[in-house]
């Protein structure tokens, strides 16, 4: 279940996010645990850290949404951020404040199922984890923490953000298992994951690390049509 906070002053407005997220829930099969509050320090003082989704109103009594996010970031890093504004031109601010979307006023349904469905996504893909097999065990890795993973003669190496981490396996069986999780085979040797390409130039990778990989020449025009659909389905933010 899915915890969704929605930070929402006017009534009509907040009955309509309501009457979504019902909508939502009965079509799409999902279950939620929703909690309004009808201003942003009522947010920050119960709310700061307990919360998957948040759709945050930008124009709010007292402390406004943009306000609002900057402070919500100081303590909570993961919450999916969606701001409901007026004003399209808010919508470059709430990308400084970690905002994956915004929703401009009255919203339309379709508008808001369609970002409500990507933020669930990226939920999920948060709380995604592989587990690896070693020789002494096992070892659990959030998907979200691997860079990519490397064959070396009969090993797996899974380079994450912090550790490489040895298992046992073939690249082909780990490919399979992370089939429609942004993992690509960029060359005989290597799965990427795509949410960590920072850059793509000719036939070199530029991951957030730092670190180059290669895509080999048989694989550039698979790997590019496999990474835009990776993009299209919210994989890469």
């Amino acid at each position: 279940m899915f915890r969704i906070a929605t930070i929402e002053d006017r009534p009509e407005e907040t009955r309509r996010l309501c009457q979504y997220l019902e909508r939502y829930s009965r079509e799409a099969g999902e279950e939620f645990c929703h909690e309004h509050f009808s201003n942003a320090l009522d947010f920050l003082e119960k709310g700061c850290g307990r919360f998957d989704i948040v759709f945050m109103d930008v124009c709010l009594p007292g402390v406004d949404g943009l306000e609002a996010a900057r402070r919500l970031r100081q303590a909570d890093q993961k919450a999916v951020l969606i701001f409901v504004t007026g004003m399209a031109q808010y919508a470059v601010d709430s990308y400084e404040v970690g905002a994956q979307d915004y929703l401009v006023k009255p919203a339309q349904y379709a508008d808001f199922a369609r970002k409500l469905a990507r933020a669930l996504a990226r939920c999920r893909r948060e709380s995604d984890a592989l587990v690896v097999v070693q020789q002494s065990g096992v070892q659990r890795l959030l998907l979200r923490s691997i860079l990519y993973i490397e064959v070396q003669g009969h090993r797996l190496e899974f380079h994450t953000d912090g550790q490489v981490v040895a298992g046992t396996g073939t690249l082909t069986e780990t490919e399979a298992k992370l089939r429609g999780k942004g993992f690509l085979r960029c060359n005989k040797c290597f799965l990427v994951n795509a949410a960590h390409i920072q850059a793509v130039r000719g036939y070199e990778l530029l991951l957030t690390s730092g670190e180059t990989l290669q895509i080999s020449r048989p694989r550039k025009k698979a790997f590019m049509s496999e990474l835009a659909e990776a993009m299209g389905n919210g994989i890469v933010l």
